[in-house]
């Protein structure tokens, strides 16, 4: 079974930056396609970025809501997915997973934890 381990979560101000990591333990060029979700108090989880079609080299996909804010990358030589966060707003606060798909399965991580303060 794959294994997701997010990290990089903390509290910042409004306008602040942050990166988040998800180390998998597949060769992540193994895996189809991952992306990052999010879910705060009262909400359904949402998609904030993705990739898709990994093995061919990675298309991205970003909710509009971070457009233009957020960077999802990969490190393939640690295995690494993740999230370049700037400009954070307070709206942005939630729990972040890490998402793997592999053919019809999915894998998510434990979450992490951001909190933007005004």
């Amino acid at each position: 079974q794959v294994h997701l381990v997010e990290s990089g979560g903390g509290f910042v101000q409004a306008g602040e930056s942050l990166r988040l990591s998800c180390t998998t333990s597949e060769p992540i060029f193994f895996i189809n396609a991952m992306g990052w979700y999010r879910q705060s108090p009262g909400k359904q989880r949402e998609l904030v970025a993705e990739l898709t079609s990994i093995p061919g080299g990675g298309r991205p996909n970003y909710a509009d809501s971070v457009l233009g804010r957020f960077a999802i990358s990969i490190d393939g030589a640690k295995n690494t997915l993740n999230l370049q966060m700037n400009n954070l707003r307070p709206e942005d606060t939630a729990v972040y997973y890490c998402n793997a798909r592999i053919l019809s399965r999915n894998y998510w991580g434990q979450g992490t934890l951001l909190t933007v303060s005004s």
